[in-house]
């Protein structure tokens, strides 16, 4: 079988350390997602990510800590506000608490996430943040998914004990949903300026989202240093207006995963990247991180996630196993060894 020989040479320059050029990477996802240059993306990627992280996946977990009709009325949210028929409810200190108990139990989570609605309560907000910090593992840390917010609110969330923050410019911002674009690109830059660290995500990727426009995402995030990227896919809710449209395979997510590694191997930022939902091929393209998740679930249509499509601590653990992941890092920089529990996982 030959190799296309224009695809080749990309690789070998990404093994070499040099980053693919924009022009490249949309080459890179304009193939089929079946090919065998596709194939050696992947496993280019893979390899080259394990050495970069040292052969250490990340753990991470979120807590959906509210359901509201959303008025930013994303096309591809189950809790938008034209469409969602989850009730409204928001959960309380103590269950936030023993969630998050239950997702540090085998002390081996990097970072818990609270998430919300885009619009929230901050001073709630602030509440929990405190008192979580208090009873969770000092070698964790709090992590927001929240909407957009000023400058004097992100130093306060950082005081009170927030360490980073998920915030994106999705795919279509201001198109599928009613939120300015302007307004989110403030936010990261207020989320940097307080010193915390920034995650984020090319997302919500569906099949009609183009190469160039992922391409374009994708350079946006490390122009600017993120702690974190990833990739995820769109999910195709039944009742959401992009529903038609469907959702790309875990084979052209894998893909792209790869294509997120490859463009970022130049970023000091980047610590960690991952793949959303959680799976195997993914972690074999270049990811080493993965979310457990408990709550609300904007991809899912259950209000507990964790009794629905959203994966539990073992659950994670277990996937990192699979794809040859014996260590977990924290904060610390340390690592909290998986072999331990090797013989529940597997059973």
């Amino acid at each position: 079988m030959t190799i296309n020989t224009s695809i080749q040479a990309i690789l070998e320059q990404a093994q070499a350390g040099k980053i693919p050029s924009r022009e490249e990477c949309v080459q890179l996802l304009q193939l089929p997602e079946q090919s065998y240059e596709s194939a050696l993306l992947r496993a280019t990627a893979d390899q080259l990510s394990r050495v970069k992280f040292g052969q250490a996946g990340m753990l991470l977990a979120q807590i959906g800590i509210e359901i509201a009709p959303c008025p930013a009325n994303c096309t591809f949210c189950s809790f938008a506000r034209g469409y969602t028929d989850l009730p409204a409810s928001k959960m309380s200190l103590d269950d936030i608490f023993l969630h998050g108990k239950h997702l540090t139990a085998h002390e081996n989570l990097h970072s818990l996430f609270l998430m919300t609605m885009h619009d929230f309560d901050f001073d709630n907000l602030l509440q929990a943040v405190s008192e979580l910090r208090k009873h969770l593992p000092a070698d964790v840390d709090i992590v927001v998914n929240i909407g957009d917010f000023e400058r004097q609110q992100a130093n306060e969330l950082h005081v009170a004990g927030v360490k980073g923050a998920y915030h994106v410019r999705r795919l279509r911002e201001g198109i599928d949903n009613t939120l300015d674009v302007e307004e989110r690109w403030r936010t990261i830059e207020n989320i940097r300026h307080a010193g915390m660290d920034w995650y984020t995500c090319c997302e919500p990727i569906g099949p009609e989202h183009t190469p160039q426009e992922i391409i374009d995402q994708i350079f946006e995030a490390y122009a600017m240093g993120c702690f974190q990227n990833a990739a995820m896919r769109r999910v195709a809710l039944p009742k959401s207006p992009l529903f038609s449209r469907g959702q790309i395979s875990e084979l052209r997510l894998a893909q792209i995963v790869s294509v997120v590694f490859l463009a970022g191997l130049e970023c000091k930022e980047l610590k960690s990247l991952a793949v959303h939902e959680p799976n195997e091929l993914g972690l074999l393209s270049g990811a080493n991180c993965i979310y457990a998740e408990a709550g609300a679930n904007p991809r899912d249509t259950e209000a507990q996630t964790e009794r629905s499509r959203g994966f539990g601590l073992a659950d994670c653990e277990r996937l990192f196993m699979e794809c040859g992941y014996a260590q977990v890092v924290l904060p610390s920089g340390k690592h909290a060894d998986l072999q331990s529990n090797r013989i529940k996982l597997f059973t």
